[in-house]
């Protein structure tokens, strides 16, 4: 019997299944760990090493969000308030606010020894993926839009999928997002008069002449 195929073509066959199963593998389990709501953590509401209530300070006392998050407007990353700024309002040596709360016992000790307390961390980009929080925020992204409405929650959750789909659906339409640049961080704004939110966000696209990328290398540097 003539032999149609070689020995080697065999070899190449098996290895073109292996390759194939494999990739057939890494595609399901890639899209198994990023794309499902596991990943992306929607509700993730983990208990901080010390007890913070976004809806008491934010919702009630009427702290402004740059007031711990100070640098907000200038770093392209989130910053956590050190223990100084806490100690600002519940420092015992003066008589502050709750300042030999046992519940602030790990504040105090941050601050006299300089640890930093370890935060559990909420909001989690992939590594992959690039965010500039200035940029967002002085074009007139409130802090809502990502993060919820912190104001209203005892303990912070990750609201939002912060996918890429979901980035990208802001990036084409994000006048249903903008809002004037200095109340951002007012997180009950409403607009006033007789224009709507997207009017507002259509004129401050504009002003601001905001053009968000949509193409992979405004992410993925």
């Amino acid at each position: 019997m003539p032999i149609i195929f070689r020995r080697s073509r065999d070899v190449q066959v098996r290895q073109l299944f292996v390759g194939v199963l494999v990739g057939l593998g890494l595609f399901v389990f890639a899209w198994y760990y990023y794309a499902l709501p596991s990943y992306t953590r929607v509700g993730y509401t983990p208990e901080q090493p010390v007890p913070f209530s976004h809806q008491l300070h934010v919702g009630r006392l009427g702290l402004d969000c740059t007031y711990c998050h100070q640098h907000v407007f200038q770093s392209p990353h989130a910053t956590v308030p050190t223990a100084q700024v806490c100690m600002n309002c519940h420092n015992p040596r003066k008589a502050h606010v709750k300042g030999n709360s046992p519940l602030l016992a790990l504040v105090r000790e941050s601050y006299e020894t300089g640890r930093p307390i370890a935060w559990k961390r909420v909001h989690k980009l992939p590594e992959y993926a690039y965010f500039n929080h200035a940029v967002h925020i002085n074009k007139g992204i409130s802090c809502v839009s990502c993060h919820g409405q912190v104001n209203e929650m005892p303990v912070v959750r990750h609201d939002q999928p912060l996918s890429m789909g979901w980035c990208l659906q802001c990036h084409n339409e994000p006048e249903k997002h903008l809002r004037p640049v200095e109340q951002v961080t007012n997180l009950t704004w409403q607009p006033q008069g007789n224009k709507s939110m997207l009017d507002i966000g259509f004129e401050i696209k504009r002003q601001l002449q905001v053009q968000p990328p949509m193409h992979c290398q405004g992410c993925h540097r």
